[in-house]
């Protein structure tokens, strides 16, 4: 590109809309009805195409469920969705509020991307396996971990199941495989390849899905990713999760040309983009990534549309990159309100029992945090001993690190 001297200049990509700014999103153009189903097992990536780059949605702006990608969930399925979500949400609201009082170090919210997790891991079987980022803890209720555990660890404390080596909210949960999130972003991706073939060569019925940001999904990790996953047909599902926003950077700047769902086709790769909101039709097309990856027919790569509505962390400002409001223009809505309205429109569920169910949950975070702090807290301990920065690598301790260990404990 040339500017008006003559000289050239670089491009560089900026948001839709700054502080100060009116956010205004226009209305999707696609609806449930618009995209059929294809054979999760036989249908090639080019067969995708559609997917890639329209839109996959079940329920529509006035929360009814209708099209092929609808799950037929039931009632309870429904319910236990939305409890879960509230449950996140009501616990992220908890801890961000014991952050800012100085019981808890550091936090980040799931706040507008509850669905995303809690949906995907409920249409997994319990054997697959999680490779998170710090937005999926959801993951956890899902698969039945408990708030004080998570809060030992949020805290640090004596209990605190990684023993002080990782940052809060970098949680792991050996029992309900849910691996360990990792501050450098998009290794897990990587990773999540690399177990769901050793899954296929033990000959096991498991499969491996993983997440990823859109700002992420720059990294070499990402590329290493698909590709392996390509050539050795690996059974994982592999998500971008585009909630608009890498902190302060806007998913502009990692996107390139179309959008990211469509970056899987030329690895051969089944592609779809899934409204991220949308609790059924989250749940549907992982139903059928991970039927696909289970019968051999190979990865699918998932953008997850969705927008984050809270600050990226606790030490982001949002008011700084973009309008405060702008969350509320998304189209795609909020996904505890949609997931909640459906219910309601089919005579399942009430205003009243929504009530009480987030005075229920919120009673129980409350609880989970009194019951977490009779093991220590943030402030007076007591902590992991210090032995453990020795233990849990090597199944024998080498003569250096057990020459360290025997003069940090004086022995």
């Amino acid at each position: 590109m040339a500017s008006d001297d003559g000289s050239s200049t670089i491009d560089v990509p900026d948001a839709p809309f700054r502080p100060g700014e009116e956010a205004s999103f226009e209305n999707w153009p696609w609806n449930p009805e618009d995209h059929p189903m294809p054979d999760a097992k036989k249908c090639s990536a080019e067969e995708t195409t559609e997917l890639a780059y329209g839109l996959v949605r079940v329920l529509d702006d006035e929360g009814n469920a209708s099209g092929e990608w609808d799950p037929r969930l039931s009632a309870d399925e429904l319910r236990l969705g939305l409890e879960h979500m509230v449950r996140l949400r009501i616990f992220d609201d908890r801890m961000m509020k014991m952050q800012r009082t100085g019981l808890l170090s550091f936090y980040m919210r799931s706040f507008g991307e509850e669905a995303v997790a809690i949906a995907q891991t409920m249409a997994l079987e319990e054997q697959d396996w999680i490779f998170p980022t710090y937005r999926q803890p959801g993951a956890q209720f899902v698969r039945g971990r408990s708030m004080v555990s998570m809060i030992c660890h949020c805290i640090g404390n004596e209990e605190d199941n990684i023993k002080g080596r990782q940052m809060p909210v970098h949680y792991s949960y050996r029992d309900g495989r849910f691996i360990s999130v990792s501050s450098p972003v998009g290794t897990q991706f990587s990773q999540a390849v690399g177990v769901a073939l050793a899954s296929r060569y033990k000959g096991l019925d498991e499969v491996t899905i993983t997440w990823i940001g859109d700002g992420a999904s720059a990294e070499g990790d990402y590329h290493y990713a698909l590709n392996f996953a390509s050539v050795y047909n690996a059974p994982v599902i592999l998500n971008v999760v585009n909630n608009q926003w890498a902190i302060s950077t806007h998913a502009n700047f990692a996107t390139g040309i179309g959008n990211f769902a469509a970056r899987g086709l030329p690895y051969g790769l089944a592609s779809i983009r899934v409204d991220g909101n949308d609790f059924l039709a989250l749940y549907s097309v992982t139903r059928w990534a991970r039927e696909r990856a289970a019968s051999g027919a190979g990865p699918s790569h998932i953008e997850v549309l969705t927008y984050r509505a809270g600050a990226h962390s606790s030490s982001d400002d949002p008011s700084r990159y973009r309008p405060g409001d702008e969350h509320t223009k998304w189209p795609g809505g909020d996904p505890v309100s949609r997931l909640k309205g459906h219910l309601i429109a089919i005579g399942e569920w009430s205003e009243e029992r929504h009530s009480e169910l987030e005075e229920r949950i919120d009673s129980e975070v409350v609880e989970a945090y009194k019951e977490a702090v009779k093991f220590g807290d943030l402030a007076n301990g007591p902590y992991p001993s210090a032995d453990t920065i020795f233990t849990e690598v090597y199944e024998e301790m080498p003569w250096h690190l057990k020459e360290q260990h025997d003069e940090v404990m004086g022995g």
